[in-house]
């Protein structure tokens, strides 16, 4: 059913569980899992030019960052392939499953920029407004911290 499944990842704490949950269906499938991270090209154009190189540099190290915690959490089991890509990330995410041939889009429901969406983060909701493949999103389980206050899972 899954031979090929690409996860996004940004890095950030809501992204976890998703990333857990496309091994695990990876491992169910026997498939090859994609972890993509996707350098916000409209964030680096937005900065000043003189900040351009460094603020790109940071992005860079951030995606790959995200990229080593996928790696991390992979077993034997999961054939994983990584990979780095600068633009859009809804478009670039989209297009890397068409360029793979991707059966499957795996994403958190928020992202680092995800305190602003109320239920869908806007990278996700773009993915899934046009993926060329079926989408999983994986929301992030909230818990209920010792006063009672309902906290996101990992907070």
């Amino acid at each position: 059913m899954f031979d090929t499944v690409v996860v996004a990842t940004d890095g950030s704490e809501s992204v976890k569980r998703a990333v857990d949950v496309t091994l695990d269906l990876a491992d169910r499938f026997d498939a090859d899992v994609h972890a993509l991270s996707v350098v916000d090209a409209s964030e680096v154009d937005a900065s000043p030019q003189q900040l351009r190189d460094e603020l790109r540099t940071a992005l860079e190290t951030t995606a790959d960052a995200a990229l080593a915690t996928v790696e991390d959490r992979a077993d034997e089991e999961n054939a994983l392939t990584t990979a780095v890509r600068e633009g859009r990330p809804a478009a670039e995410i989209c297009a890397y499953a068409r360029d793979i041939d991707a059966d499957l889009i795996a994403t958190g429901t928020r992202g680092r920029h995800g305190e602003n969406r109320l239920l869908l983060g806007s990278v996700a909701e773009r993915v899934v407004r046009s993926a060329p493949v079926p989408v999983l999103t994986v929301r992030q389980l909230e818990t209920t911290d010792s006063d009672g206050e309902t906290a996101a899972a990992g907070d």
